[in-house]
């Protein structure tokens, strides 16, 4: 096993000159420089021997290697072709992990867990870039594979915006999006003197558990996201102006907005912004059942 760590700024330097590469902006790539974060990442995951863990854009294998340490398997997917010999190097003492060239967007992951996995339960650890962050987040969380816990390095605004509280400026749609299926918290923040090349914003370490059921009973499922989506449109409209942009404006959608707001007991001249997540739950179901 190898002693030389991947993320120290010399080998990076090194791999990087060898393979004569050259970080694609397009695809957020940053690799991180210090072993020392990495390992804090490991730990924020608590990953042992028994576990399985999946990681999207392993770059030079940096964060990789560091798990593979510790954990029983390794999945990482990797888009970037260029990438695959520089992988299959840094990686070759390491034969518990499995790289794939693929789009994690694109990828079937049911099927994926149910081949390398056996549907035995997985964790999540990434170095997400930052451009589709929260499209692979939604794309783990909406294909219903086994995940019980994600530790994610995100942009620091971001990951404020997942974690928010209502009647804060970061609180939106995302938040509940997250918070409806996971407790999150944010374990630390990652400066971008780390990386390299440096990015221009700083980064923040996710910790986000799965939830045994919804944080929050709805009738509609669909019809509470549609709900959560449209309160936010207009950030400075009132919540009864963004239920009409929404709903519709004749006659007979007021008087079942009106309805649901009064049975609700949410008054419609206030922001979308200043309803919790169970008042949301609340209101969409008081609109299925006054349809």
């Amino acid at each position: 096993m190898t002693t030389k760590r991947i993320a120290t700024p010399s080998y990076t330097k090194a791999i990087m000159e060898k393979f004569n590469l050259s970080t694609k902006k397009s695809l957020g790539q940053n690799f991180i420089c210090d072993p020392n974060i990495l390992d804090k990442i490991v730990a924020c995951g608590n990953i042992t021997e028994s576990d399985n863990v999946v990681e999207v854009g392993p770059g030079i294998g940096a964060l990789t290697e560091a798990l593979a340490l510790k954990a029983k398997k390794v999945l990482a997917y990797e888009i970037d072709q260029r990438l695959l010999p520089v992988l299959k190097e840094t990686l070759a003492p390491y034969k518990n992990v499995i790289v794939l060239n693929q789009d994690v967007l694109k990828s079937n992951l049911p099927e994926d867990f149910k081949t390398y996995f056996s549907d035995e339960p997985v964790k999540v650890v990434a170095n997400l870039p930052y451009y589709i962050t929260t499209p692979i987040m939604m794309h783990f969380l909406e294909s219903n594979v086994a995940v019980s816990q994600f530790v994610l390095m995100m942009q620091k605004e971001v990951a404020e915006r997942i974690t928010a509280k209502p009647n804060t400026k970061a609180y939106g749609s995302l938040s509940i999006a997250v918070q409806y299926y996971m407790s999150t918290k944010i374990a630390f923040i990652v400066p971008r003197t780390v990386f390299m090349p440096q990015p221009n914003v700083d980064s923040a370490i996710l910790s986000l558990e799965k939830r045994s059921e919804p944080l929050v009973s709805v009738l509609n499922e669909k019809e509470f996201f549609k709900l959560v989506r449209g309160a936010f449109q207009l950030r400075r409209k009132t919540l009864w102006n963004n239920l009409l942009a929404l709903y519709g404006k004749t006659p007979e959608v007021r008087e079942w907005l009106t309805k649901s707001l009064e049975t609700a007991e949410i008054a419609p001249s206030r922001r979308g912004e200043s309803l919790s997540i169970e008042e949301f739950a609340t209101l969409s179901n008081a609109l299925e059942e006054e349809k």
